[in-house]
């Protein structure tokens, strides 16, 4: 992988809690290259979730670098908001603000941090809607949608700040089983144009069909990575392997 293709990498990366008696991220070391579709699975509690939040340092790192754009955003002299328009985050939770509609949901930051117009920003959310089918819903509040409609409408609201990347953090596991199948279509579509996205999911279907490359992590430690389907038709860690054995009965 050459370093004009790398748009984030991380260098022995830490997060320590309670001193260092839990190691959440015990030295990870990874690349994301621009295009790819990273998908990072594992138990609950092997730091995934921390590895993927530390992106956009929304967790702090204990120790080690993260480099985006070829910029160390772990410096303190670094505007780490600027480095956040970037990187678009969506939750388990959607985290909308229920007192606004959908359509100010996703004006907002476009207006307020890129500074554009009313009117050019209501256009490209309206034209966003449409791609994932609630331009109907523009006028509603969040209490008015599905949890399958409110995590569409949150990840066009990410968009609405043109990314270059999309932070996803375990983005179907609040939802009813019927609801994951239309936001997932809304990711593998976010794929096929190119977007590079890092994916926290127990969705190891989407993982194998639509991830460039899938991670491993275990007790904070990046175990295992490679091509779908590598990972999932030979693993070579014991760990992976007993873990697969688990989950893909």
């Amino acid at each position: 992988m050459s370093d004009k293709n790398v748009l984030i990498r991380v260098e022995g990366l830490k997060k320590y809690y309670k001193g260092d008696a839990i190691k959440a991220l015990d030295g990870v070391d990874a690349e994301i290259a621009k295009g790819e579709v990273v998908v990072a699975v594992g138990p609950s509690g092997s730091g995934k979730s921390t590895f993927l939040r530390s992106l956009n340092l929304l967790e702090k790192p204990t120790d080690g670098h993260i480099f985006f754009d070829g910029v160390d955003i772990t410096d303190r002299r670094v505007n780490i908001n600027l480095h956040r328009q970037k990187m678009g985050m969506v939750f388990q939770h959607f985290n909308l603000f229920p007192h606004m509609t959908i359509l100010r949901n996703m004006t907002l930051a476009p207006m307020k941090l890129r500074h554009k117009s009313r009117a050019e920003a209501e256009e490209q959310a309206m034209q966003l809607l449409g791609r994932v089918g609630l331009a109907d819903r523009a006028n509603a509040y969040p209490s008015q949608l599905s949890g399958g409609q409110k995590q569409r409408v949150a990840i066009v609201r990410a968009l609405c700040m043109e990314p270059e990347v999309m932070l996803f953090d375990e983005p179907t596991s609040a939802l009813d089983p019927e609801m994951v199948g239309e936001v997932l279509d809304v990711m593998k579509e976010l794929a096929h144009e190119g977007m590079t996205m890092v994916v926290v999911t127990h969705e190891m279907g989407f993982a194998r069909e639509v991830g460039t490359r899938c991670l491993f992590m275990d007790q904070g430690k990046l175990i295992e990575q490679n091509t779908p389907d590598t990972f999932f038709d030979h693993p070579q860690s014991p760990r992976l392997q007993a873990f697969l054995s688990k989950i893909l009965k």
